[in-house]
């Protein structure tokens, strides 16, 4: 068990959003959040990577295990790829970047700045950074904005080689990746008026 979340409770500008939250991730695994917009799943995997702390419940985890992947791409724009991947290998203490540009079809844009991307290409470049985090867990917020079917596909391709090696990923997403996974819907885990929580206490 890479990741275990017991009686989570979570909440968003100050209202709980969702409470009793429990589930657990292995490792080799992949758990999709469901739910329609507002449910929780952005709060829910923020609280997992420690942005903000939940009002109640427990989350363990080995330390620095998640990689937080958000709406956000998190570029550097007058960086070029290359320089991006660099930068961020630095900051988690890794090397080389050449894995995480094959990965997402990347390297024959290496050189370019960042700001000279595409919407889908630099969606791929923000991805591309999970590869050289050296992170066992990936929470990733609707990774796929912005991706045609192809890179997609990469991107699916990438979790499923992560998970392979003994990785995981928390994922909440409304599409299809084209393959199986656990799923987590969150609709149930709404916080209702009997979850009386101060988020000031929490």
């Amino acid at each position: 068990m890479v990741l275990s979340v017991e009686n989570l409770a979570c909440a968003r500008g100050g209202l709980p959003v969702l409470a009793d939250v429990s589930f657990a991730l292995d490792a080799g695994e992949v758990l999709l959040l469901r739910g329609p917009n507002g449910s929780g799943k952005t709060t829910l995997l923020r609280t997992l990577a420690g942005l903000q702390p939940p009002l109640a419940g427990q989350v363990r985890a080995a330390p620095d295990a998640i990689a937080y992947g958000a709406h956000s791409d998190g570029l550097k724009a007058t960086l070029s790829v290359a320089e991006n991947l660099e930068f961020w290998a630095a900051i988690y203490g890794t090397r080389g970047i050449d894995a995480a540009c094959a990965a997402f079809n990347l390297v024959e844009l290496r050189d370019r700045p960042a700001q000279n991307l595409s919407a889908g290409q630099k969606r791929r470049l923000g991805l591309a950074r999970l590869l050289v985090t050296g992170r066992a867990i990936w929470a990733l917020d609707e990774p796929t904005v912005s991706l045609d079917t192809a890179s997609v596909a990469l991107f699916a391709r990438a979790v499923q080689s992560h998970t392979a090696d003994g990785g995981a990923a928390i994922i909440a997403t409304h599409i299809d990746l084209g393959f199986k996974a656990r799923e987590l819907d969150l609709t149930g885990f709404r916080a209702s008026a009997r979850h009386a929580f101060d988020e000031a206490f929490g």
